[in-house]
């Protein structure tokens, strides 16, 4: 199982050595490429080979560069490794929009759920009210208990004056979070040999990443729980600090931690492979109980067994 994430923030130059991509600094570092799950590029002086980015595909490792802001603006995946891509693809295509929208009902249900463990788990009042809310939820979510629930969840969570649109280290960090987090299901959708444009509630004519988008809203309060916490300790009041290569190594390290699977414990980053295989089995024919989701339980980082 991959599990390494390859954070770089200072100038380097990347290569590939036989089985393993070699960063060159002050001081070269060796990384065997079946360990590594995402590589993030995050400084402008980078520059790697084509026989990395070759390896990057056929180990199915995630790619990411950032932009001037130093957030993930884009994602390398592999072109189309599944055996089966075309059968799977013209599946996914043909799924009927009832199933699509139970589907998307429980994807709902759990992400709003976890929204409530994460509430619990900072010790937050209010958690009873968002598993009413999931248990509202019906077909396509019509109600739209979605937005309800964030409505009510983030002023919670990170204070009665925040909103998502501010200029906050707060959102600087949940979009980084979130855009890793984006990659990785896009990445194990890839890998499954669906097309991650075509979701099952997204359908944004103007986003590669529609289904990416759909799979990762169970895992966001994985992302909401860190930042929460990290905002604690922050010592500006005016939540302004901007983010340290600490901060955005901590959050790539969230798919790392454990959340709990109808398997049993796992990493994130192995749920979202389960996760991803479970909607191939949607789109095989299966209804919306076949889906694997996970629930939050804390932040674990996950043990690897040698």
């Amino acid at each position: 199982m991959v599990w390494r994430s390859v954070v770089i923030n200072r100038p380097a130059r990347l290569r590939r050595e036989h089985f393993a991509l070699v960063v060159e600094q002050e001081q070269s570092a060796r990384v065997p490429f079946e360990d590594i799950a995402v590589i993030v590029l995050n400084h402008r002086e980078i520059t790697l080979t084509h026989p990395v980015l070759s390896a990057c595909a056929d180990y199915g490792i995630g790619l990411y560069s950032t932009g001037d802001n130093h957030q993930p603006n884009g994602v390398f995946v592999p072109f189309l490794p599944h055996s089966r891509a075309t059968r799977m693809q013209r599946l996914q295509l043909d799924l009927d929009r009832p199933t699509a929208k139970r589907a998307w009902a429980r994807i709902v249900q759990t992400k709003i759920g976890n929204q409530a463990r994460c509430m619990e788990l900072l010790a937050v009042a209010g958690a009873d009210r968002l598993a009413s809310y999931a248990r509202r939820v019906r077909s396509g979510d019509g109600g739209n208990m979605e937005a309800q629930a964030s409505a009510f969840y983030f002023p919670q969570v990170f204070g009665r004056s925040f909103h998502r649109s501010q200029n906050s280290w707060t959102n600087a960090a949940l979009d980084y979070g979130y855009a890793v987090t984006r990659g990785a299901c896009a990445r194990a959708l890839v890998a499954h040999g669906m097309l991650p444009s075509v979701g099952l509630f997204h359908s944004s004519e103007q986003n590669a990443f529609n289904l990416a988008d759909d799979l990762i809203e169970p895992y966001r309060p994985v992302v909401d729980l860190h930042v929460a916490q990290q905002r604690r300790s922050i010592e500006t009041a005016d939540d302004q600090a901007p983010l340290q290569p600490a901060d955005k190594a901590a959050l790539v390290g969230l798919l790392n931690v454990d959340v709990a699977m109808p398997r049993g414990q796992m990493s994130v980053l192995a749920s979202i492979e389960q996760a991803a295989e479970s909607l191939a089995r949607l789109f095989d024919g299966g209804s919306e109980q076949v889906l694997e989701l996970p629930r939050l339980i804390g932040l674990r980082q996950h043990v690897h067994e040698m």
